[in-house]
């Protein structure tokens, strides 16, 4: 017969924190969050490290060039989707690696023809209150005004009113030519009292905003994960059916690190992907594997020569594998016993592979937990395609906003590499959902929320580090009752909002 488990696997859910002694040092702002992104020998360092121990998922719906950007200013890393074509991948990481810190490219053009009433709907889908009007709508002609919110009043205009009438015409524009540095724009816009300034080339066209606010925002981005060449630091995904075209085209457009994403990473699959780009790149090339959920996995991986090892099978929240297929394990369980098993692995080798905990992240406090129990980092689809930086659209649905999202599993999706056993290529059943979930905003301010309870539970247990967490922390298995009694109960809620 089988061999069974005799303790039941768990859930994050099932578990609390117990507070350690505090010193007068453990204050948030004393908390570090860095952490080994790769693997490295004891006694050195990673040769990748993250500011932050959050790194997005690799899926259509959560992960391209504008999430990357996005996460990098934090000290995080987005893994950019690989269920696209080799060519349309490479340009997304490309887009990173060249990205201008504090030069903004429009996504909201207009023509002079358009109306009020596509400005506002334009406004409505990317955010942006900002519109460079240019001669076609595209950002292939010239640039022939702007549209800003002190343009119009919606009151007392018709929605059919046409932009020429109501753009503020090049020609009492301040702008600047191609070639100018970020210090000589955030001058000029000082010195005129500009909210932003358009850099154009000698042909017209619109290159980049500099903005107002972004000199700011740049300033207390002291987290910003940077290469050595001030880049911005990016990963991407690969899979085991097309990785000896996908990873040279990624390679050459500058991805930091790669990732093998597959539902279930313990296979034969993963080994010969992972021995393909040994034998080309040796260790220049860093690349992550999984999934994984038991010690087993782990060591096949480990001894496959993976740079870091994904744990998790089954617990996203748009995942439906163990419905579908029976297979996976509770998220916390697995973790526990891939970390202790990374641990000895540690001792037995000196090398040291970071654990990346991918799913069953519900409430913030359950990435600390994740943490405690061994995860370096954590890998999050649903939270980052909540925020304005996801791909997806923000829909207006029963009243309330929401942002699509939905699995690599789905039909939607149809990323049959992730699910790949051989044989056909497609994706003979579902392995996904698609859905909504509710829009939450900016990804700076909710990851600053995030981290600032991570830091303070950190502090109630005495601790300033990861490592140090993992090394003090004492967690507790609650009872379905204990569960109950730790959120608010036998009293009539005001409002719940804010208080994941």
């Amino acid at each position: 017969m089988a061999k069974i488990y005799s303790e039941p696997s768990h859930t994050f859910g099932e578990y609390l924190l117990v507070p350690g002694y505090s010193s007068d040092k453990c204050i948030p702002a004393n908390v570090s969050l860095k952490t080994p992104l790769v693997k490295f020998k004891k006694g050195e360092t990673a040769s990748i490290s993250m500011n932050i121990p959050l790194v997005s998922a690799i899926m259509q719906s959560v992960s391209d060039d504008k999430m990357a950007v996005a996460l990098a200013k934090e000290g995080g890393v987005s893994f950019i989707y690989g269920s696209q074509s080799v060519e349309a991948e490479a340009e997304m990481v490309k887009k990173v690696k060249t990205y201008k810190a504090g030069y903004v490219k429009s996504d909201s053009n207009l023509s002079p023809e358009m109306t009020l009433r596509d400005v506002l709907e334009l406004k409505e889908k990317t955010g942006h209150s900002t519109m460079p009007v240019t001669e076609d709508g595209t950002s292939d002609t010239k640039m022939v005004g702007i549209v800003t919110g002190r343009d119009y009043r919606v009151s007392r205009m018709s929605p059919d009113e046409k932009v020429s009438t109501f753009m503020t015409p090049f020609d009492k524009l301040i702008t600047a030519p191609e070639g100018t540095t970020l210090k000589e724009a955030n001058d000029i816009i000082w010195d005129h009292k500009l909210n932003s300034l358009p850099i154009i080339d000698k042909d017209g066209k619109l290159l980049y905003f500099v903005f107002r606010k972004d000199y700011e925002n740049h300033k207390s981005n002291q987290n910003e994960l940077l290469d050595t060449a001030k880049r911005y630091v990016v990963g991407a995904g690969i899979n085991t059916r097309d990785y000896a075209q996908r990873v040279p085209a990624l390679v050459e457009a500058g991805a930091d690190v790669l990732c093998i994403d597959s539902s279930e990473g313990y296979s034969e699959w993963q080994r010969l992907t992972i021995n393909w780009i040994r034998e080309r790149y040796g260790d220049s090339v860093k690349v992550g594997a999984g999934n994984v959920v038991s010690k087993e996995g782990f060591r096949f991986l480990a001894e496959c020569g993976a740079d870091f090892i994904k744990v998790g099978i089954g617990g996203g929240s748009i995942c439906i594998t163990r419905e579908t297929k029976g297979i996976g394990r509770g998220q916390a369980t697995a973790l526990i016993e891939v970390c202790e098993e990374r641990d000895r692995y540690y001792e037995e080798t000196g090398v040291y592979i970071p654990v990346c905990s991918d799913g069953g992240i519900v409430h913030d406090y359950h990435i600390t937990l994740a943490l405690a129990m061994g995860a370096d980092f954590i890998m999050l689809g649903r939270y980052f395609s909540r925020f304005d930086e996801s791909p997806t659209n923000k829909v207006l649905l029963n009243g309330t906003y929401v942002k699509e999202y939905w699995g690599e599993g789905s039909n939607r999706a149809r990323n049959w590499q992730r699910y790949d056993l051989g044989g056909d290529k497609k994706l003979s059943f579902e392995e996904g959902v698609d859905s909504y979930v509710p829009y939450a905003g900016s990804l700076k301010d909710n990851v600053t929320r995030t981290l600032a309870k991570v830091k303070s539970t950190m502090c109630n247990c005495g601790c300033l580090t990861i490592a140090e967490l993992q090394e003090k922390a004492v967690l507790t298995l609650v009872s379905s009752t204990s569960i109950i009694e730790g959120g608010s109960h036998d009293v009539i809620l005001k409002d719940r909002q804010g208080q994941n």
